[in-house]
């Protein structure tokens, strides 16, 4: 580790900052998991809404969200008696964001920019 920067966090090296960086992304490196994502940038959302949105059958869901609240990519609260789920942070819905702005542009054949 270097020395620590503004918000008093300790600056990670760059090997280690490549091997989360890449963890991260081999984790929305899924169709579910991605959809998961893109409709909890949304909002917080149960089970059952987050299954209706992905068209996954639950028990993937389930199985898919229980990786991402590992991996810290998700939050979670109880509310009743229903889990409701949201992203860890806005880091992670920008980045979506752009994965699908890639893709419009590489669909649309649209050009590049900054």
């Amino acid at each position: 580790m270097h020395l620590s920067h503004a918000h008093g966090a300790p600056i990670p090296d760059d090997r280690e900052r490549l091997t989360v960086a890449a963890e991260v992304l081999a984790l929305l490196a899924d169709r579910t998991r991605l959809a998961l994502l893109v409709r909890l940038s949304e909002g917080e959302a149960d089970v059952t809404t987050l299954t209706e949105a992905c068209g996954a059958a639950r028990p993937a869901v389930s199985q898919h969200l229980a990786r991402l609240r590992l991996a810290g990519v998700v939050t979670t609260r109880k509310e009743g008696r229903r889990m409701v789920y949201a992203l860890g942070h806005g880091h992670l819905r920008r980045l979506v964001e752009e994965a699908l702005s890639v893709a419009d542009h590489r669909i649309g054949r649209l050009p590049p920019h900054d």
